[in-house]
Parts: C-alpha cells; sequence; structure tokens
C-alpha cells in the first residue's frame, strides 16, 4: 500500500512543478495545498517542516523537505520504498 503524499507548494514556483512530476511518474496521488493566497496555510507549513520555502513534502509522517531532497531519493534508489511502490507502480 503506497504512503500519503503530502505537498506544500504554490501554484508556479518551479521546484514545486518538478516535485510534482517527479511524484506523477511514480503514479502517486498527491495532496496538493497551496499556500500561495492562504498565509495560515503558510504558517502551518513552517511550523511542520520548520522550512518557509516550497514545495515541502511529507510521505506519511516523514518531512522529506524539498524537491532536491526528494530528487536525491530517486537518484539514491530509496524513493520508491519509500513511497511504497515498485518500479513506479501503486
Amino acid at each position: 500500500m503506497a504512503s500519503p503524499v503530502l505537498m506544500y507548494r504554490t501554484r508556479f514556483c518551479p521546484y514545486c512543478i518538478m516535485a510534482g512530476r517527479l511524484l506523477k511518474s511514480k503514479d502517486v496521488k498527491v495532496q496538493a495545498i497551496h499556500v500561495d493566497r492562504q498565509p495560515e496555510l503558510r504558517l502551518e507549513m513552517e511550523r511542520l517542516s520548520g522550512r518557509h520555502t516550497v514545495p515541502q513534502i511529507f510521505v506519511g509522517d516523514n518531512h522529506i523537505g524539498g524537491y532536491s531532497e526528494l530528487a536525491q531519493l530517486e537518484r539514491g534508489g530509496e524513493l520508491d520504498s519509500l513511497l511504497g511502490t515498485q518500479a513506479g507502480t501503486v
């Protein structure tokens, strides 16, 4: 069973877009929380992640970080295991 993925993002952030594409390539459904027009959601993101930049990605209860950390997990072959997928399938 795939772990739930939550991503705090803005609509036009290039790193958010790249993270979304990478996760989509894994056939992972992402719950996107858009923080660009809702300051209370940005504050929630900052409280949960300790960071103020987007994207901030959570897999299950684990805070992954941003796009750079997500891409590093993919390059290291660890992302599929973390997502609970095999070779990009749910």
